[in-house]
């Protein structure tokens, strides 16, 4: 009788093991009901959803403005445009909100006079020379506008108004000198 004590004893030690353990997990993962002072309830995990179930629609965003703002649209427009891209710096230039700008204007006066559509840019010239009279670049691609339609006049009445702004050594002066000399052709 003792072998068959001996055995019921060892032989239900794994089962009070197991037994505890359960218990023990149970205990472990079971929801609480109260939680200790100033203690926070566990977060919340989202269900999982099955994959047969259709998924709803999100709802779409609403779009952001893209616009730029001026400052940064007047850049973009003027590197386009002294790097030659004419027809994308108008369209970008177009975009501003603030087509009254000057600097806007001027540069949309210089794109249009760049492709070849110089009775189009006058207008932006002196629509920019009027909100602004000391714009000496504005006044240097208007007498340049003057002379690629044959006005060298014209084109010298700017380069005396940029000298009365900023003097004969400012960099318009000498652009707008020098296109002039070239128009006329080598003296003699």
């Amino acid at each position: 009788m003792e072998t068959t004590m001996l055995e019921r004893r060892t032989s239900s030690r794994p089962r009070i093991a197991i037994a505890a353990l359960a218990a023990l997990a149970a205990f472990a993962f079971a929801p609480q009901g109260s939680f200790a002072a100033g203690d926070q309830p566990p977060p919340s995990f989202p269900k999982p959803t099955s994959e047969s179930k259709a998924k709803k629609p999100k709802p779409k965003p609403k779009p952001k403005s893209s616009a730029l703002p001026d400052d940064q649209i007047y850049s973009l427009g003027y590197w386009q445009a002294k790097g030659g891209e004419y027809a994308a710096a108008l369209t970008t230039l177009r975009s501003a909100s603030n087509q009254a700008d000057p600097r806007i204007q001027t540069m949309i006066g210089y794109s249009l006079r760049k492709l070849g559509r110089v009775d189009e840019a006058l207008p932006y010239y002196f629509a920019a020379l009027a909100t602004d009279p000391k714009r000496t670049t504005t006044r240097q691609y208007l007498g340049e506008a003057y002379l690629q339609i044959g006005r060298p006049d014209q084109a010298k009445q700017q380069l005396a108004e940029i000298a009365k702004r900023c003097g004969t050594a400012c960099e318009d002066y000498q652009l707008l000198k020098d296109a002039i000399a070239n128009f006329e052709g080598p003296a003699g």
